[in-house]
């Protein structure tokens, strides 16, 4: 378990919180520092990462550890520029963060097929000090912390984004999104858990991770939620889910969406709280 002293910053996300000069991006990263080490999970698209480290007064020389929640662009791109500060660090991942991953989107009125995977190939980062580490499991990756590995997708009404594919034998089919992962971490105040975009169902996720945690207080949950791509029935469900959870802190951005963060608002109060670029949970 990890003990107080613990602050968690949203370093990259749509939009931004501060007064600083920051800059906001379609993307993601939160910068967390504790008493046994400072660790960076996700890296955002890579336009501001080290823009807004350096706003915030986050020294990313200092991360030990980086952990990446899937391989989508928007996530993994800044990884580069986080090498440049870092030189040798333990990344841990999925080892399908580097799958060919498309989206069928609707632009300008046409149907089209873009691609959102990662950027470079595995030796790249390699090359510029990456060690990286896969987890398919639920893994103890630091002091009090853990990476989901695969989230069991049991929910009923979950389906997941259709839009979302990877090329397999040069044929795009639906991205089963197997690397999706969340971070967990047991603190004094109680589990706080941080989303990346929870593809694999943010109701499918916390109960993955409350099988493990069976019996301990829920404090905080941080990230993309992905509920903005959803349909009404189905947010229904998630919230009223949600409910049962009692977390005393609910921090949604990037893929959560506006509509989807109003109506988070409406039903938790002021539990809710909007995550953007400066935003920080202190645990202390």
């Amino acid at each position: 378990m990890l003990t107080m002293d613990i602050r968690i910053t949203v370093i990259c996300e749509n939009t931004v919180a501060t007064s600083l000069p920051a800059l906001g991006e379609h993307g993601f990263a939160v910068f967390i520092e504790t008493h046994s080490g400072n660790y960076l999970f996700d890296t955002g698209q890579g336009l501001s990462l080290l823009h807004n480290a350096k706003c915030l007064k986050k020294d990313l020389t200092t991360v030990d550890k980086i952990f990446l929640s899937h391989g989508h662009y928007d996530h993994t791109g800044g990884l580069p520029s986080a090498l440049k500060l870092t030189t040798k660090i333990k990344v841990y991942a999925h080892p399908d963060i580097f799958s060919k991953k498309y989206a069928r989107l609707k632009i300008d009125g046409r149907e089209e097929e873009r691609y959102i995977g990662i950027k470079h190939k595995k030796a790249y980062y390699e090359k510029r000090g990456a060690q990286f580490i896969f987890t398919t499991s639920f893994s103890e990756v630091g002091e009090g912390m853990y990476l989901t590995g695969e989230v069991p997708r049991k929910t009923e009404y979950e389906k997941g984004d259709q839009r979302l594919l990877v090329k397999e034998n040069g044929r795009l089919v639906r991205d089963p999104l197997r690397d999706d992962q969340s971070l967990v971490l047991r603190t004094e105040k109680g589990v706080v858990v941080i989303l990346g975009c929870a593809h694999s169902g943010l109701i499918n996720t916390l109960q993955y991770i409350l099988d493990y945690c069976k019996g301990e207080k829920l404090y905080a949950l941080l990230g993309g939620t992905h509920l903005g791509f959803l349909k009404d029935e189905q947010l229904d469900k998630t919230i009223a889910q949600l409910k049962l959870y009692d977390f005393r802190k609910i921090g949604a951005s990037h893929c959560t969406g506006l509509m989807a963060s109003s109506r988070l608002q409406q039903e938790f109060k002021d539990r809710f709280f909007f995550a953007n670029v400066g935003t920080s949970i202190v645990l202390d």
